[in-house]
Formats: C-alpha cells, sequence, structure tokens
C-alpha cells in the first residue's frame, strides 16, 4: 500500500504541472505514468516466462519468497491456508521443474482451484499430471479424512454449497431465507 501511495505522490504533481497543449509533450505526460505504476501490477506469468535462478542464494530467497507470498495472499482464505501452508512446508525442497509446476498452480483461478483440491470438480487431464497440485489435492483430502465425517461432507463433484439462494421450502422451516 506504501508503494501505491509514493507513486501516486511522485505521478500527480508531474501531471498537473505538465502542459497537455503541445503535442511533443503528450508522450512525457504518459511515460511517467506507465513507468511509476507498471512495477505495482503482477503479470501472469507463465512457468515459462518466469526466469528461475537458483544459482545463488539471494536470487533463491527472493524467488521463493514471491512464491511464498503469492501462496498466501491469494484473496481465498480457504486457499490461503491450505496452499500457503503446503508451500511454506515444501519449497525448500523444490527442483526448478517442482518451482515450474508450482507456478501453474498459482495461475489458476482460485474457484477452480478450490474445487478441484476439494473434489467437488474433475480437475483436467493436465492438472492431473502437476506433482504440486497432486501432493496439495492429496492433504486436503486426508485432512479431509482425518477431521471431517463423510456423512458430512458434500458428494463428491457436489458443490459443498448451493448459494445464496436457497429456499428452505418444508414443514417448520422459515418462508424465505436460510436459516
Amino acid at each position: 500500500m506504501s508503494g501505491l501511495r509514493r507513486a501516486l505522490l511522485s505521478t500527480v504533481p508531474r501531471i498537473l504541472s505538465s502542459n497537455r497543449t503541445s503535442s511533443a509533450n503528450h508522450n512525457t505526460v504518459y511515460r511517467p505514468i506507465l513507468s511509476s505504476f507498471s512495477r505495482l501490477y503482477s503479470s501472469n506469468q507463465t512457468a515459462e516466462s518466469l526466469h528461475i535462478d537458483l544459482s545463488n542464494e539471494e536470487s533463491k530467497r527472493r524467488l521463493f519468497n514471491r512464491l511464498l507470498y503469492r501462496s498466501k495472499q491469494r484473496g481465498y482464505l480457504e486457499l490461503d491456508l491450505v496452499l500457503g501452508k503446503w508451500v511454506e512446508d515444501n519449497i525448500q525442497s523444490m527442483d526448478e521443474n517442482g518451482i515450474k509446476s508450482l507456478v501453474h498452480v498459482l495461475n489458476l483461478e482460485n474457484p477452480d482451484l478450490w474445487k478441484w483440491l476439494s473434489s467437488q470438480a474433475q480437475p483436467p487431464d493436465e492438472l492431473n499430471k502437476n506433482p504440486v497440485f497432486m501432493a496439495v489435492r492429496e492433504k486436503v483430502t486426508k485432512n479431509l479424512d482425518n477431521h471431517a465425517a463423510p456423512e458430512t461432507r458434500a458428494t463428491p463433484g457436489q458443490p459443498w454449497v448451493r448459494g445464496w439462494d436457497d429456499f428452505k421450502k418444508g414443514r417448520d422451516t422459515p418462508i424465505t431465507g436460510n436459516q
């Protein structure tokens, strides 16, 4: 957040003080904006475009910290906890292929990834070949088996909840709502 604040404070005065009437100055007005904000946004990097340098300790530390942050700060609480803990426990022992597999998993959409990990939906075939996905899915399945009775879970392939529009239509229940 402080990086965004710094970028705004350094960019806004340049925009306001610039001369917008000249066409020569047109590029210089937008160039500071792009240079200030481009580093704040992460792109969807594929495993092939990500430069993996495990040759020295500093680059390895930076890469591991970046991947650990991405796994713990996804914005989907269940995935933050499960994926973040798994990456924290296993990233030190990963080689370059393992890191590429992890990046592939981290690039997946949150709702889809959670449904695939929790067996609410069948994952694509290419994901079933990903060793990181299979290890995380095995951990989730093992935790479910250890901590939740099978009768309290949804049947495999079905979502756990129906959504916010589930109206109970039966005796002794409210007409609307899910109370």
